[in-house]
Order: C-alpha cells, then sequence, then structure tokens
C-alpha cells in the first residue's frame, strides 16, 4: 500500500491556499481604515472606528438556505454571496446599527475553482453594498459531507451603534406610520416551497420560460437580496425613526410583530400592484392561500420603517431620492394584547 496523503482523501490544502491567494485582493478593496492586518492570519484585528461615544455592537448570523440548490442546478453562484452579506447586515440594520465587519463560512465536497471565486467575489459586493469589510471567513473542504458541485455557506456580521440610538420599537406610538420598502422579488426565504411548486409538483426546467416571467426561471429565483443600510442610515440621520423590520422567513406579520409593543397593533394593507409577480405566480401554481403566502415571503416588501406621521412624506422622498421604492403600507394603532398585526388586502 503506498504512502496515503491528506489530497489522497479528498482535501486538496495547496489548492485551497492557491484560491484564496487569487481573492485576497479582492478582499482587500472591502477593508476600511480600521482593519489592522492581512487575510490569512489566525484571527482579524480591526480598532473601533472614532467617533463613537459609547458604542454597543451588534451582531447576527445567517446563511442563504436552499436558494443555493437554484445555484447548484443552474450553474449561477455570483449572487448568493450578495444574499449571505444581505441577511445578516439588514438584520442588525434593524437595530440602527452601522454594519462595520463581516465573515463567511464556506464548506464543500472539494473546492472548484469557478464556483469558489463567484461565491467570494459575491460576498465582496455584498460587503462593499453595506459598507462594510470582509475581515476572515473559513473555507472547508468535507468530501463526505457533501455531493460533487455542492457547497454550504454561513455569515456573521458585526455592526456599531450608539447606546442611546438603539433602535427597538420601545417608541412606537398610535398613529405612526408603516413604510415599506420594496424587494428584489423573493431574497432569500421560502425556497423549500418554492423549489416544491416549480420543481416537485410542476417539473419545470430551471432554465424555463414561464408566461407572466420575464426572465428566466433561475434568473428570478436567483436574484440577490436588496441591501437597504446605505439609503436607512441616511434616514436615521435625518429623521426619528422609531421601528425597523427586516422582512424574512414569516413574512410581514411574524417579523413586525418582534418590534410592537404590548397594547398597540400595526394595521398594515398590502396593494395587488405591489405584489410582484413571481409571488402571484407561486400562489397560483401551488394552490396557497393568501396568509400562508404572507407568512412565508415578503410579498414585495423587503424592510420596514415606522416614524410619526409628521415625517412620513419626507421619508418616502428621502429613500426615493436614493434609489429606494418606497411606500406606506399601514399605521399603528390601540389593539388588544397579542394582536400586534392585522393584515389585508387591497386592490387599490
Amino acid at each position: 500500500m503506498k504512502s496515503l496523503t491528506y489530497k489522497d482523501s479528498g482535501v486538496d490544502i495547496h489548492k485551497a491556499d492557491t484560491l484564496i491567494d487569487g481573492v485576497k485582493s479582492r478582499i482587500q478593496k472591502t477593508f476600511l481604515p480600521e482593519v489592522l492586518n492581512p487575510i490569512g492570519g489566525f484571527g482579524a484585528l480591526t480598532e473601533l472606528p472614532k467617533g463613537y461615544k459609547n458604542p454597543v455592537l451588534v451582531s447576527s448570523t445567517d446563511g442563504v438556505g436552499t436558494k443555493l440548490k437554484i445555484a447548484f442546478l443552474s450553474g449561477k453562484h455570483d449572487t448568493v454571496g450578495i444574499d449571505l452579506v444581505g441577511m445578516s447586515v439588514n438584520d442588525i440594520l434593524t437595530l440602527g446599527a452601522r454594519p462595520f465587519f463581516f465573515l463567511d463560512y464556506y464548506a464543500c465536497n472539494s473546492i472548484e475553482e469557478h464556483i469558489y471565486k463567484s461565491v467570494i467575489t459575491g460576498i465582496c459586493d455584498g460587503c462593499e453594498m453595506a459598507g462594510c469589510a470582509l475581515i476572515g471567513g473559513e473555507t472547508a473542504e468535507m468530501p463526505s459531507m457533501y455531493q460533487e458541485g455542492e457547497y454550504d455557506l454561513a455569515g456573521f456580521a458585526v455592526g456599531l451603534v450608539e447606546k442611546d440610538r438603539i433602535i427597538d420599537g420601545s417608541r412606537i406610538k398610535e398613529n405612526d406610520v408603516v413604510i415599506g420598502l420594496a424587494s428584489n422579488g423573493l431574497h432569500s426565504n421560502g425556497f423549500s416551497l418554492v423549489r416544491k411548486v416549480f420543481f416537485d409538483i410542476h417539473h419545470f426546467d430551471v432554465n424555463a420560460e414561464i408566461e407572466g416571467m420575464n426572465e428566466r426561471l433561475y434568473e428570478e429565483l436567483l436574484k440577490p437580496t436588496r441591501i437597504y443600510v446605505k439609503p436607512v442610515l441616511k434616514t436615521l440621520e435625518r429623521f426619528d425613526v422609531r421601528g425597523m423590520v427586516h422582512i424574512t422567513g414569516s413574512g410581514l406579520p411574524g417579523n413586525i410583530k418582534r418590534i410592537v409593543p404590548e397594547g398597540l397593533c400595526a394595521k398594515i394593507s398590502l396593494s395587488t400592484e405591489r405584489i410582484p409577480d413571481i409571488f402571484k405566480l407561486i400562489m397560483k401554481l401551488g394552490n396557497i392561500e393568501f396568509q400562508e403566502m404572507c407568512s412565508t415571503f415578503n410579498m414585495g416588501t423587503g424592510f420596514v420603517l415606522i416614524v410619526p406621521k409628521t415625517d412620513e412624506e419626507a421619508v418616502i422622498k428621502t429613500l426615493s431620492d436614493q434609489g429606494e421604492t418606497a411606500f406606506s403600507i399601514g399605521t399603528i394603532e390601540k389593539g388588544p394584547d397579542g394582536e400586534k398585526v392585522k393584515l389585508s388586502l387591497s386592490t387599490d
């Protein structure tokens, strides 16, 4: 029997090191002045940004979920990294935090160069959209854990907010207005149901051109999570934002209720015109009830701000001026304890 090496078991350390070296320059473009050491150390060193009086660290971790299955089927891997960043930075944004740095975890059967570079480039793109640094991560080859060509992703974001500027919903009042920001389609939630509808029940090919869609199926499904960081932070500089919500799994009702104080209720009205066609198609093909759709998907609203009624028009204009599609979707009213969200569908 010949002498075995780690490579014989399916793990090529040299190849991994070479590929990581090849993307270092792209990763370093995300660096902020506070990053003190290059990629490749046992840990990443960062200084706290100057100017904070009483900084609080805000953190979040997430993955991309079974949306990755669409990337595997289509061979398109350049946007799931944006999803990875977006899921965490949008979460910490809800507390008023500015994303500071991000770390990723990439695990696969064996590293395939074009896939790896596409994914990492997408993560770098997402970090630049969020204004944070990709300061490190982990790449793991695990031949017995994943199928050939498949991988999994996880990410970890840390941000900063002044202690007296934390936004947690506690200041939400009756008559405040709920403002929605348009999503970029499905984002990264509900894909187990999406795959069941399109592939298990109707047996569509991932390249299918379906009536009612302007793009091929995989192109629609792989639209990346919209990162709301920069326009929302600009809005926080000017207005009294009392609550914010990232609309992920459990949709509008399940996420908004997390910040509404006891005794109040968010009365939300979704306009059919603002619900993108992809959601209507899923609802039709899967024979899915409206309430189930709203409890699974964002339905076209990816982020929510709650502000005083007097600031409604100015906040919408400020967000619109920065390229967002912003619109009022409801108001805060008195309500019985426990019923924190009332959702209805409008045809206006």
